[in-house]
């Protein structure tokens, strides 16, 4: 399943318990763009509240922002997301995070992605949508229409 990588809640709750074993004993560590803990940062002395959404579990993200290469960036998260409220495919998924946030309009959400379906599932549920275009990432579509940045300082 994890070859194929299948977005099944409970595989991922799996690797999250594996993983955190890796933590601990420092055999792995988060590794995160250059650019993210500056705008992270920046982002948190704005006031601005910013959240992960992840296929991987709640627990995966806080070891992997709790141990990332440039340290631990949990101090600038408010919160973390996962399949427990839908598959980040799924415009549903939007709604549930929207209306759990508290915000007034989905638009006052901006959501960062670097995966088209993502970004047209937000889009679809209303919120502000940016992708980030990285080494790695799958091609974009032709006129996808989504405003791209290649470094979260273009945010």
């Amino acid at each position: 399943m994890i070859k194929a990588d299948r977005k099944i809640t409970a595989l991922k709750q799996l690797q999250g318990h594996i993983w955190r074993t890796g933590f601990e004993s420092n055999e792995l560590e988060g590794v995160i763009f250059e650019d993210v803990p500056d705008a992270l940062e920046k982002w948190h002395s704005l006031g601005i509240k910013v959240y992960i959404y992840s296929s991987g579990s709640r627990l995966a993200q806080r070891l992997i922002f709790g141990n990332t290469n440039y340290g631990d960036l949990r101090k600038y998260l408010c919160g973390y997301f996962d399949t427990a409220v839908g598959n980040k495919r799924e415009t549903r998924s939007y709604v549930e995070i929207f209306e759990s946030l508290g915000v007034d309009k989905p638009s006052d959400v901006l959501f960062v992605t670097d995966v088209y379906q993502e970004a047209v599932a937000a889009k679809g549920a209303g919120l502000e949508v940016v992708v980030s275009v990285r080494p790695g990432n799958g091609p974009l579509p032709e006129n996808h229409g989504f405003k791209t940045v290649t470094s979260f300082s273009e945010i």
